[in-house]
């Protein structure tokens, strides 16, 4: 008798780590409600985590101590990211210029890049890309991949190596 080959399924990801992909989207999502409608940061975090992040049967509910990690810290540390952003860019590009939701995505990387170490670059890198196919169709994923790859490795070094996934 012959056996069935088996077929390496693919993990299905933890609970944790789909509640910090799911607050990494809204934390998204509410920096660019400050950016573009100038909401106070409690405000925001008020009205996603009692509005927006409830319990739904389908979906994993995003993780709040992340989102609001996230963004309290791009706040408190905009003038900072921005430069190590802008540093970064292509020539001709300024961050101040770029969509509003481009912004809200490089910043929030790069805070996570440079303060939630736990988390392994190459998760940071490739859940904010995913965030940024969730937006556009164009070349602003592959901007977000050059952008945080290049500060990535700057921040943590070539063998970044930290924690668990997500």
């Amino acid at each position: 008798m012959v056996s069935e080959p088996t077929v390496a399924s693919d993990p299905k990801p933890d609970k944790g780590s789909q509640a910090r992909s799911a607050a990494r989207l809204a934390a998204v999502q509410a920096l660019y409600q400050m950016d573009i409608a100038q909401t106070e940061l409690e405000n925001v975090i008020s009205e996603f985590t009692a509005h927006r992040m409830g319990p739904d049967e389908d979906i994993t509910p995003p993780d709040v101590d992340h989102f609001q990690d996230v963004v309290r810290g791009v706040v408190r540390e905009q003038r900072m990211l921005d430069g190590k952003i802008n540093d970064r860019l292509a020539r001709g590009w300024a961050l101040a210029r770029v969509d509003a939701t481009l912004r809200a995505i490089l910043r929030a990387g790069t805070y996570e890049l440079q303060r939630c170490e736990q988390i392994p670059l190459k998760v940071v890198i490739t859940e904010y890309v995913d965030v940024a196919h969730a937006f556009f169709e164009g070349d602003e994923p592959g901007v977000v991949n050059a952008v945080l790859d290049k500060l990535g490795h700057e921040m943590r070094g070539d063998g970044d190596q930290h924690g668990a996934d997500k």
